[in-house]
């Protein structure tokens, strides 16, 4: 079995209330969250994990306050290597539209998708107004999309596993690594929903759901499930891996 690296690539931010990422917790506090592209090596294959903001703002308080450099889909492949018309397969954690705006450049790539996602986006509620279904319109024409129905194997090593906790269609990615394995969250979150601060552990709760979630009940659930299953947590969100060039 392939051992694999993974390489986050910061391709935007956003800029709002923590409590979006911690639910309940954190509200009137600005936080700057990190857009990461993720990209896999060690197999015979060019993967992404999402493929972040198709304009980015390049900023220097953005970079500040992330603590890492933003790029652009193309610097940051660039970086690696690679050119869009590179990349094999990218596997989609959800279809919000800053994990999905520089897909239609991937044009020889095999996209994984879950099929609650492609339902979503084509049929979003009004409250998921993150869902623009102008991003995927080229990938599906050119029939890319590999829809996903339930937990499987990519390619040895790498498996995803239905996770809905952001969105209805959310996947968790599992990859293995010399250092055990790694997973990439399937919902938007960071450090401190599965480090909850001492406040919130005196609540008897051991981690926070993320401020946008499909049930809250059953996202503080599987979170505690995710972390169990993993060596490497990645939380897709966290601000402290874009300055980290490898990670397992």
């Amino acid at each position: 079995m392939a051992q694999y690296t993974i390489h986050p690539i910061v391709m935007g931010t956003k800029v709002f209330d923590k409590s979006m990422m911690t639910y309940q917790y954190g509200q009137g506090e600005q936080y700057t969250i990190p857009i990461y592209t993720w990209v896999i090596k060690g197999g015979d294959k060019n993967i992404l994990v999402d493929t972040g903001e198709m304009s980015p703002i390049l900023s220097k308080d953005r970079e500040d306050a992330i603590g890492g450099k933003i790029f652009t889909f193309e610097k940051g492949l660039e970086k690696h290597g690679l050119t869009p018309l590179d990349i094999d397969i990218v596997i989609h954690t959800h279809l919000h539209m800053d994990h999905c705006e520089n897909d239609y450049k991937c044009e020889n790539a095999r996209f994984y998708i879950h099929e609650k996602e492609l339902e979503s986006i084509h049929n979003p509620h009004p409250l998921d107004y993150r869902y623009l279904e102008d991003y995927i319109d080229d990938i599906e024409e050119n029939n890319q999309i590999k829809i996903i129905k339930e937990d499987c194997e990519i390619l040895k090593g790498i498996r995803v596993k239905h996770t809905p906790v952001h969105t209805k269609g959310g996947l968790t990615v599992y990859i293995e690594t010399q250092k055990g394995t790694a997973a990439i969250t399937g919902f938007c979150v960071i450090d401190e929903n599965f480090n909850p601060p001492p406040e919130i552990k005196g609540m008897e709760m051991d981690v926070i759901p993320p401020g946008t979630h499909v049930d809250v009940y059953r996202a503080y659930d599987i979170m505690k499930q995710v972390q169990k299953e993993a060596d490497i947590l990645i939380p897709l969100h966290e601000p402290r891996f874009a300055s980290i060039e490898s990670i397992g």
